[in-house]
């Protein structure tokens, strides 16, 4: 256990854990509840001594007192914030996890299943993967948010199910008074599937200062196809970690899409992709624009474990003023994965003299018939190119726009969905500092 937060968040969860034993639940739930909770108590928060936490400090978000379980007036909920102009898409609204039905609108349509977590539990999908694939990392936030997690979504597409628009999944974080919320989120797409989520993250005007623990599984199966984007624009009174488990089957394709602007004072998110089986294709793309002193952490595993797999990875750090940017990307290949095609880059621009990154690819290969590559390149704001375009009657408002749009491009151009792709490069414009 943790002592330095013995007497604050740690202690109320133990607490929470001990008044939810009573309450009725399906007894392999409980089974697995009291396990994952178990291990929490034997490990506590992670500290900077643990190797993956090296440069991410839970200290200050752990050491205080938190509402766990507080009631929402939904009434006054603006999700405005998360609108992005042109995108069609059926909406479903979660208020510090809950699925609030009066703000979303999800028309009928065949083959598709969403439900709040706690009503799913008799869901053929949800006995059969809930549980199964993040809960064996390594992570033990993941067991706290087993243990206790009180709001989530399922969402399950039907096979060869070719969902009509997008899913937007808007999590909006309210509350009066300091807070600390667990979603769980469970999505399987059966097998000839195909669905586009995206998830956007806002606050409240008014909100307190807000912790959120989030896990998402998400499965694809046989030939289905996901494209999945984060797009994190919360306020700076929020603190997230978010742990996203992927587990794919043949010849299926998962893109994830990794978006964080100026806002969330505190962002950890460790994305993990296990491709277990044979041609399975995924694709890893983070744009990272931080400010003031944001911190935001990206980890994140392409686990190679069956031969004939491509993985492609390629995140950009643009950290400004005194915030700081995470980068470790893991890419593992198996002895069984011969016939694999690995690829990860990471390129950071430092815009001021404050900022701050810290970068850490990695590849561990144990097959020896692969192609594999990762790099990484470290670089400042190019003065001497802003002084071009100046010198060229290009404003300076302008000119660092264009600069910074230039060296986004290689991601933000393989976005799948240009309206959502022309979203973020205005975040970034209106995320840039007025120099």
């Amino acid at each position: 256990m943790s002592t330095v937060v013995a007497d604050s968040l740690y202690h109320q969860l133990v607490a929470a854990f001990h008044d939810q034993e009573g309450h009725r639940a399906p007894a392999d739930l409980t089974d697995l509840r009291r396990q994952a909770f178990g291990r929490f108590q034997k490990e506590g928060f992670p500290t900077m001594k643990n190797e993956e936490w090296k440069y991410t400090n839970l200290h200050g978000l752990v050491n205080a007192a938190y509402a766990l379980a507080t009631d929402v007036d939904v009434n006054d909920i603006d999700t405005s914030k998360a609108d992005i102009d042109g995108l069609d898409a059926h909406r479903i609204v979660l208020v510090n996890g809950q699925y609030v039905l009066a703000f979303s609108s999800l028309e009928d349509e065949a083959g598709l299943t969403v439900k709040p977590i706690e009503e799913a539990y008799n869901e053929e999908n949800f006995r059969k993967h809930y549980a199964q694939y993040a809960d064996k990392s390594d992570n033990v936030l993941v067991q706290l948010n087993t243990a206790l997690h009180t709001a989530g979504l399922y969402i399950s597409v039907a096979q060869n199910k070719v969902v009509s628009k997008p899913i937007h999944i808007v999590h909006v974080a309210t509350g009066e008074s300091s807070f600390f919320a667990q979603t769980r989120n469970l999505i399987v797409v059966e097998s000839g599937a195909e669905v586009e989520i995206i998830e956007s993250f806002i606050t409240s005007e008014g909100t307190a200062n807000n912790l959120n623990n989030k896990v998402t599984e998400v499965v694809v199966q046989e030939n289905a196809k996901v494209q999945h984007y984060y797009l994190q624009v919360a306020g700076n009174v929020s603190s997230y970690v978010q742990h996203t488990e992927v587990y794919q089957e043949r010849h299926s394709l998962y893109n994830h899409y990794n978006c964080n602007l100026p806002g969330a004072a505190f962002i950890r998110n460790n994305i993990n992709v296990r491709l277990d089986a044979e041609n399975v294709e995924s694709h890893l793309y983070g744009i990272n624009l931080t400010s003031g002193k944001q911190f935001v952490d990206n980890h994140t595993v392409v686990d190679h474990m069956k031969p004939y797999c491509e993985s492609y990875e390629w995140y950009k750090n643009i950290p400004q003023d005194e915030s700081t940017a995470v980068f470790n990307g893991k890419i593992f290949v198996r002895e069984d994965a011969q016939k694999t095609n690995a690829f990860q880059q990471n390129n950071n621009m430092l815009i001021g003299d404050k900022s701050t990154v810290y970068t850490k690819p990695q590849l561990e290969i144990f097959a020896d018939d692969v192609k594999c590559s990762h790099g990484c390149t470290m670089g400042q704001f190019d003065d001497e190119a802003l002084f071009y375009l100046r010198a060229r009657g290009i404003g300076e408002e302008s000119a660092r726009v264009l600069l910074v749009h230039a060296f986004a491009f290689d991601v933000t151009s393989r976005f799948s969905n240009d309206i959502v792709r022309g979203y973020v490069e205005d975040l970034v414009a209106k995320g840039l500092d007025k120099k």
